[in-house]
């Protein structure tokens, strides 16, 4: 029995432990770190649909 992740839940996965990491570690207060760990969240998942969406284009 095996369970395997698709590109984008990696991704996604990636993401969510990156975020809080760098959260945690480059804002000194709550707020400021959930609102650096969305933005890099929003950040990394974007980045990954642009360059997608990109590879896509130049490919077809």
């Amino acid at each position: 029995m095996s369970f395997e992740f698709s590109h984008f839940a990696a991704v996604l996965l990636f993401a969510s432990c990156a975020s809080v990491v760098f959260g945690i570690t480059q804002r000194t207060t709550t707020r400021a770190m959930v609102r650096y760990g969305v933005a890099c969240w929003v950040s990394f998942v974007g980045v990954v649909i642009v360059a997608s969406w990109l590879m896509y284009l130049v490919r077809h």
